[in-house]
């Protein structure tokens, strides 16, 4: 279904070039000179990457035909890692170049919201915290205070994260899904 560019808002998506893309900023403009256009920041929500586009005014656009669906990851089957959806208990594989960098994060039961577009599965959307245990860091050093120093940690998800020194294995820590990075122990 073709929208025109006047419909244009944050989050709606949008197909181009035969891929499906999200608006992450547009603005109306109208120059002095010359007819008025669209300029928008997309989100390829294959790939991850963003672009700069222009659209004349009144230009029309297909929607993606994109379903956003909630799963929960249940476990790895050889090359596939399988999720099932909360609603209808229905279990779908998926590749792991399909699930990319998101597997290093994903533990057993954790929701995640899925985008679909004609079917098949396109990207994972982690929620932005994690809780996961410490399986294997290196003791800190008794007397090793000083602020901001920092020693690799091995998750149970099999992620490596920098942790402060006073961490120890066995812990819970939470760990933003975005950066990588340590946030606090829990717990």
């Amino acid at each position: 279904m073709p929208v025109s560019t006047s419909d244009f808002r944050n989050g709606l998506k949008i197909e181009l070039d035969g891929e499906p893309f999200v608006i992450v900023f547009f603005q109306h403009v109208k120059p002095g000179k010359g007819g008025a256009f669209v300029r928008t920041k997309v989100r390829n929500l294959k790939t991850g990457r963003t672009l700069d586009r222009r659209f004349r005014a009144g230009e029309r656009v297909e929607l993606a035909e994109v379903e956003e669906r909630k799963l929960q990851y249940l476990y790895q089957d050889g090359d596939s890692l399988v999720f099932m959806d909360t609603e209808n208990y229905e279990q779908i594989p998926f590749s792991i170049e399909t699930v990319g960098d998101a597997r290093q994060y994903l533990k057993e039961n954790l929701d995640v919201d899925v985008i679909f577009w004609r079917g098949k599965p396109i990207n994972i959307e982690l929620p932005n915290f994690i809780e996961a245990v410490i399986t294997q860091c290196e003791p800190g050093e008794k007397g090793d205070t000083a602020s901001n120093v920092t020693k690799p940690a091995t998750l149970e998800t099999g992620a490596v994260v920098q942790v402060p020194l006073f961490v120890k294995e066995g812990q819970a820590i939470r760990v933003d899904t975005r950066t990588g990075e340590y946030v606090e122990r829990v717990g």
